[in-house]
């Protein structure tokens, strides 16, 4: 099998052969169902009130390609062997096509995070806006093109799609199982900087948490970090960032926790589940809060600006937060801020 990394495909996976059981299908079946249940399980708990985004587009559509391999993949494992338009269909297919996706999910993590990073980039200070009709359908393209090219870049190598075949008909006790380098490199990447940035603000992100309350706002228990307001850029560019992780690991804590013990215990994830919805949602508010930080003097500060992440609340990184419906009273020169 070691013909079938290509030349413009090299260095992106990891092989790993596992003695399988017999009903290798069952696993990947049952394994595919989870996974579905959480891609829509998370797009259907986010908030449904956010601006329109090339990777709520991708998120989507990454959903409904997983819905539309596990319907195949029950189709095959419930009738076994037949036949459909000329082509015949048994259980070693249900190994053959989750590989080729699995090749396919491996490359695309560079560049759904590069094309993410950009529309952030360029939209998250926009007051005006392309027509939502013509910004929906240039997400669309978008994410066609990235499919296409993903399938194209697996499939356009005859080999690649002979050789699996051989594999999977000659050796059905085992099925082998990919790890994407472009999504552990992705991984190290985030760990390392959200590390680094934790280091380096780590007195600022104590003092923020130790001014933590617990006050009554609309009738809910929101937390509320007091901090003191300062004009200068530099010093506005670094309490920005110390609220940015705030409020990023407020929310995706347990998940940065669980990168770290994946990379600590050298785990390699088929790459067929690396890429799923909850990872890319993690992503997005990663680059959010970059493109956050790095425009954050070019930010308009309208209510319009604040549902571009589902899942992360930014607005009161931004917005000093006065109510008089919060109890307690707030103290007299510090700011509040909601994260």
């Amino acid at each position: 099998m070691a013909a079938i990394l290509c030349e413009n495909c090299s260095g992106q996976y990891h092989y790993t052969q596992v003695n399988q059981p017999l009903e290798i299908s069952c696993m990947l079946l049952l394994t595919m169902l989870g996974k579905v249940f959480l891609d829509f399980f998370m797009l259907q708990v986010k908030q449904k009130n956010v601006k329109v985004s090339f990777m709520g587009y991708f998120c989507v559509s990454l959903a409904l390609l997983d819905f539309m391999l596990l319907m195949s993949i029950s189709f095959i494992f419930y009738f076994e062997d037949f036949a459909l338009w000329g082509a015949r269909f048994t259980k070693y297919h249900i190994c053959l096509f989750t590989q080729i996706i699995s090749l396919t999910y491996g490359i695309l993590h560079y560049p759904v995070y590069l094309v993410a990073a950009l529309d952030y980039y360029t939209t998250i200070a926009q007051t005006s806006q392309f027509p939502k009709r013509g910004q929906r359908l240039l997400y669309v393209l978008a994410v066609v093109v990235i499919w296409m090219s993903g399938f194209f870049c697996i499939l356009k190598v005859p080999t690649i799609y002979e050789e699996l075949e051989i594999q999977n008909h000659f050796s059905p006790y085992q099925c082998p199982l990919y790890a994407s380098v472009q999504s552990y490199s992705a991984s190290c990447a985030m760990v390392l900087l959200i590390g680094t940035a934790l280091l380096a603000c780590r007195k600022e992100v104590t003092t923020m948490l130790l001014s933590v309350r617990v006050v009554s706002f609309a009738s809910q228990p929101v937390l509320m970090f007091s901090y003191v307001s300062n004009n200068n850029s530099t010093c506005f560019k670094w309490q920005l960032l110390t609220r940015l992780l705030v409020c990023f690991l407020g929310t995706w804590a347990p998940f940065v926790v669980l990168q770290i013990i994946i990379l600590f215990l050298g785990a390699r994830i088929p790459a067929y589940m690396e890429m799923n919805v909850p990872w890319l949602y993690f992503i997005n508010s990663f680059l959010i809060a970059v493109a956050y930080w790095c425009r954050c003097h070019d930010v308009e500060l309208t209510e319009e600006m604040w549902f571009t992440d589902p899942f992360v609340s930014w607005k009161f990184c931004f917005m000093p937060f006065n109510n008089e419906n919060t109890e307690p009273a707030d103290k007299p020169g510090t700011v509040i801020v909601i994260c």
